[in-house]
């Protein structure tokens, strides 16, 4: 009989990303430093009335490096040391499936997100001036977030699973990782000054859109979602097809 997923088994998956130090560096340490760096940098180059609104497009921007460092870059590291080592393979011969095994992953880097993400906030309100949102602004932003962090983790997994190894794994995590950045405006150069072909690619992902758009709208008023959630789609669909083709790929190798 599997075994099903337990507090045992996530309280493990915690201990695990504990002592991973790519999501606390990444995921907490990084994002808090480039949001200082950033803020003090662009907010010496134009008018003082306008340095509130510019450190608060600072911290919308960096909070997309939470998700992405965490799930992405920690968990697909993560998962493909385990991939490596033959430790999924020893979980089935202990009786646990892979239902129970993702489900406690998921739960558990879910719940680092959340402490990563509150560690932000808490940092951003002590230290920085930013501007206070809207509800509807700030739900949007927090669904979001999760919705990344969710696919990147899908994204990662796939990945692990067609690498194999966890230098190669880890080498198109990296990659992707900050592709992305630049592409969608992370990295302090904005989406419009990028080509037009690249301008292209970097609509395709909602990062682009939080990091350029939601400034507009943080303090309510209106905007349009539907680039944003049309970004998800595909975000999700690539991913989703990504972890489809590992799964099919693993299961033409086991027969």
């Amino acid at each position: 009989m599997k075994k099903r997923c337990n507090l045992n088994m996530i309280m493990y998956e915690l201990r695990n990303i504990n002592g991973n130090f790519m999501p606390h560096f990444f995921g907490i340490v990084f994002p808090n430093i480039m949001c200082v760096l950033l803020s003090r940098t662009l907010g010496s180059q134009v008018p003082e009335e306008m340095r509130v609104e510019v450190t608060t497009s600072v911290m919308l921007t960096m909070t997309l490096v939470i998700p992405m460092a965490i799930m992405l870059l920690g968990y697909g590291a993560l998962y493909a040391q385990e991939v490596e080592r033959g430790i999924p393979l020893r979980m089935r011969l202990f009786g646990y499936g892979m239902e129970a095994e993702i489900t406690a992953k998921i739960i558990a880097h879910l719940i680092f997100m959340t402490i990563a993400l509150v560690v932000f906030g808490v940092f951003q309100a002590l230290f920085m001036e930013i501007q206070k949102p809207a509800f509807s602004s700030f739900l949007c932003l927090v669904v979001s977030l999760y919705l990344i962090g969710v696919i990147s983790l899908m994204l990662a997994h796939g990945i692990a699973e067609i690498c194999k190894k966890f230098s190669i794994t880890f080498g198109v995590g990296m990659f992707l990782y900050f592709m992305i950045m630049i592409l969608t405006g992370m990295m302090g150069i904005q989406t419009d000054q990028l080509p037009e072909a690249l301008q292209k690619v970097a609509a395709m992902f909602p990062m682009t859109y939080i990091s350029n758009d939601f400034i507009d709208f943080w303090q309510g008023g209106s905007y349009n979602f539907m680039p944003l959630v049309q970004s998800f789609l595909f975000f999700g669909a690539v991913s989703g097809i990504v972890l489809l083709f590992s799964m099919y790929k693993n299961r033409r190798v086991i027969k």
